[in-house]
């Protein structure tokens, strides 16, 4: 019931594979399968292994047949061992799997049944074999895995690599000696990563071995940012059009490297399609299936894959192994077709006499003379996997000894369950040094080596290994690469590495941007923002600099930002400068007039203290615009506003009182004696406390909230302008706005007294002067506001120096003018507007 209820699973999986990888069931594979049923190399003892090899596809493999041989070496090597399984014989049964699934059902029926030759025999009850050593493909050996999974029979797999095999509920007796394409995918990706190619081709076999393989390869690319072009597959069953245009496709691709996760049956067609259509410069990365295969290794695809990288199993030296098989030979089993076949695919000969055309063979031929794929034992790889596998059911054999009675039968009490633990039973070293143990997934260490294809010296194709992968180590140090020693596609002189991206690199001071439509490594390069850089290659996005630091001219660095403040060493700080100089200096030139005719009725009139305190404080006001001038420091701030607000109500407070005193001397009625003495107390109290009370608002300003250094970064992102922070906006507006009070009343008392006599103007030119400063004030308020940077300042300057030569001018230029040009003017009766020849 068990084998009924096994035939009819296995049956449906083989159906649903064949419709899923639309494997052809013509002529060629009837014949292969009925073929396999007569290829059988029995040799009984008391413990069987099983064989599943791929010998005869389309003709005899050299290497599967080298593997049956390697795998008949090791069991006779341990029947000669006196301290594994002693007094033990091991046998062998080893059936043909053709590389298909239906064969290998076939062969697993077989072993399991115990049936060689006949369809019609029932089920005989007890398997004839121990365990299973196979298949070399994934497809078949998936097959094997669950038909002898039934009967707990464990299959040690030499070469297939699909994942998918790690399954423990689905293949819970599979075990191998090859690592599991989850790390060989993975590690391709990385190695695809690792020489910068981000945009690659992929080809793969269309069954369970390259379809797993390759979705593995993909989903771990698209994490490392590696794009694939195009996903092509094929089989060795394909129609010649598919393969012609799997070939075209890769022809006509851009990608310069393309990933082949393929058998070395399919690599092999599409090599020859390849080398059809004339298909040069492409790097090829290959899988461990094929990239160190010696039925690739022709002269004629040496233009094709010479420079070909890839990871391949651990090479091996098996002692003894070609002496055994130079040994083989058609007489050692006369029944034997295989050994036959074997033999004329060899010498190119064949044991009918009466073909024609053809020599015959005479059996004296010599392996010796033959260099073949067969013969060739310089890279033992897969081989020694096979070597391994039998020396891991041995082990395995003889733990189940120690578990059982002492006698010479083996007790299958102890079943296979217990024979194999993971990491217990199962852990030896081989007489090479290599230890062999298997994970809880029934997987080997992942360990590889990285392959280069080169030409010797006689122009063949050889295989060199350029570095090392270990799964086991972590992340950044798995690879050991030796890129000096690599040749890349294309003949041995190549010695620059091939790039294959899908766009250009983006250099420092760039980004990517995604093309729409397109994959994520196809893209443009699009300028960094200001105030932004990327500062290597192929940045995806640009980073902002910190608050006082820009972007250079590259945007590949940032850099310090320009502080800017108004200084004595650019034009406008210069000129400024210059006309503040130039103001001071022409109030005192005024004031040393005024000195010097200080006893004239003109200067008298004026109110020579008055005049005197007057162009004292303009001299302070055009001096205070130097202080606005050069970098801002907590001094210079706090001296700035409060000289600006102390000096100017000093001048406006002058002008107040000057105007009160001339209201006064024009509108009194008490005696003449008593004004003077009266004026002169109320001018000095007059200015003082004018004075006074914006001393006093200045110094409550600096207590409470004193202007300071502030670097603005918000108008202009790409400079720091360094200016001086109010600290308190209100102590400045007040500051302004009692000097604008001040202005206000001297003007309001200035045009009551316009009605004065003619040659008296001092109410006029101070109702002038007033006008102009309020005008320039009032201007300068919106002015201030809006400038930017150093412009606030350069206004605030001017507005001073625009309102001190408005005073000087409008106050003291009409009196300069009569004391040095017009004397004749500067009299007492002029001044009070009389009549000289009136008595």
């Amino acid at each position: 019931m068990l084998l009924i209820f096994a035939l009819i699973k296995v049956g449906t999986q083989v159906v649903v594979f064949l419709a899923l990888t639309k494997e052809i069931l013509d002529i060629n594979i009837l014949f292969y399968f009925f073929k396999s049923l007569f290829f059988l190399i029995v040799k009984y003892g008391d413990i069987t292994i099983g064989g599943a090899f791929s010998t005869l596809f389309h003709r005899i493999s050299f290497r599967e047949f080298r593997f049956a041989q390697t795998m008949i070496f090791a069991i006779e090597e341990i029947n000669n061992s006196s301290s594994l399984l002693p007094n033990i014989s091991v046998g062998y049964k080893i059936f043909d799997s053709c590389g298909s699934t239906l064969p290998s059902t076939r062969a697993a029926m077989g072993l399991i049944n115990g049936q060689e030759k006949t369809f019609g025999k029932s089920c005989t009850g007890q398997s004839t074999v121990h365990a299973i050593i196979g298949a070399s493909k994934s497809s078949s050996t998936i097959v094997l895995s669950q038909i002898a999974g039934i009967f707990q029979i464990p299959v040690i797999s030499h070469f297939s690599t699909c994942a998918c095999l790690s399954n423990r509920k689905e293949h819970p007796s599979f075990f191998r000696t090859i690592p599991s394409d989850y790390y060989q995918s993975r590690a391709l990706a990385q190695l695809v990563k690792h020489f910068g190619w981000t945009w690659v081709g992929a080809v793969r076999s269309d069954n369970d071995y390259g379809n797993n393989g390759m979705a593995t390869f993909i989903e771990a690319a698209t994490q490392e940012g590696i794009c694939v072009e195009y996903s092509e597959a094929i089989s060795w069953t394909s129609l010649d059009e598919q393969v012609e245009r799997v070939v075209r496709v890769i022809k006509t691709g851009t990608a310069k490297v393309v990933v082949a996760f393929l058998g070395y049956d399919e690599m092999d067609i599409l090599l020859e399609e390849a080398l059809r259509q004339n298909i040069t410069g492409l790097q090829w990365v290959g899988s461990e299936s094929w990239i160190t295969s010696s039925n690739l290794a022709l002269r004629k695809y040496s233009g094709i894959l010479t420079g070909s990288i890839g990871f391949a199993i651990k090479k091996a030296k098996i002692a003894g192994l070609q002496e055994f098989l130079l040994q083989v030979h058609p007489s050692q089993d006369p029944q034997n077709h295989i050994l036959k076949e074997f033999w004329e695919e060899t010498f190119g000969c064949s044991f009918q006499p009466s073909l024609k055309g053809v020599k015959q063979c005479s059996g004296s031929e010599r392996l010796r003379d033959i260099k073949n794929p067969f013969t060739d034992v310089s890279e033992l790889r897969i081989s020694n996997n096979v070597y391994k596998a039998v020396y891991a059911v041995a082990h395995a054999m003889h733990s189940m000894l120690k578990c059982g009675e002492k006698s010479e039968e083996v007790n299958m009490s102890c079943t296979w369950k217990s024979i194999l633990p993971p990491k217990e039973d199962v852990n030896f070293s081989l007489q090479s040094g290599e230890k062999v143990y298997f994970d809880e997934r029934g997987d080997p260490a992942a360990t590889y080596q990285l392959v280069n294809w080169q030409k010797n010296s006689a122009g063949d194709p050889v295989f060199v290994t350029v570095g090392s992968y270990d799964a086991s180590l972590p992340d950044g140090k798995q690879f050991t690469i030796k890129e000096m020693n690599l040749t890349w596609f294309g003949e041995s002189k190549q010695v620059s590495r091939p790039i294959s991206v899908c766009s250009e690199s983006c250099f420092p001071g760039f980004r990517q941007a995604v093309i729409k439509g397109k994959p994520i490594c196809c893209f443009s390069c699009i300028a960094c923002a200001a105030g932004e850089i990327s500062n290597s290659t192929n940045s995806a996005e640009c980073s902002p600099c910190p608050l006082e630091y820009w972007s250079n001219e590259d945007h590949n660095k940032c850099v310090p930002k320009v502080i800017e403040f108004l200084s004595y060493e650019e034009t406008m700080g210069a000129l400024l400068a210059g006309f503040s100089l130039f103001g001071a200096s022409l109030t005192l030139v005024v004031s040393f007039v005024f000195f010097w005719f200080r006893h004239t009725p003109l200067v008298k009139a004026s109110n020579s203290e008055l005049s005197f305190f007057l162009l004292l404080s303009l001299t302070l006001c055009f001096l205070c615009a130097l202080t606005f001038i050069g970098q801002p420091t907590d001094w210079s701030c706090m001296l700035r506003h409060v000289a600006f607000g102390i000096t100017f109500a000093l001048c406006i407070s002058c002008i107040l009182t000057k105007t009160i005193t001339v209201v006064i001397a024009f509108t009194a009625k008490r005696p003449a004696n008593t004004v003077p003495q009266c004026s002169v107390l109320l001018q000095r109290m007059g200015v003082l406390g004018g004075t006074f009370l914006q001393v006093l608002i200045c110094v409550v300003w600096l207590t409470l909230a004193p202007p300071f250094p502030h670097k603005n970064t918000v108008y202009a992102a790409e400079r720091i302008i360094l200016e001086c922070s109010l600290g308190s906006s209100i102590g400045f507006w007040v500051v302004l706005g009692y000097i604008g009070l001040l202005a206000v009343l001297c003007l309001i008392l200035a045009f009551l007294a316009r009605k004065l006599p003619d040659n008296f103007n001092e109410a006029k030119f101070i109702t002038f002067s007033m006008l102009i400063f309020i005008a320039v004030w009032v201007t300068f308020i919106p002015a201030y506001v809006s400038s930017p940077g150093k412009f606030t300042v350069a206004v605030e300057i001017f507005a001073i120096l625009a309102s001190s030569f408005g005073l000087l001018f409008c106050i003291f230029a009409p009196k300069c003018y009569i004391l040095l040009l017009k004397p004749e003017r500067n009299t007492k009766n002029h001044m009070m507007g009389r009549n000289q020849v009136k008595t």
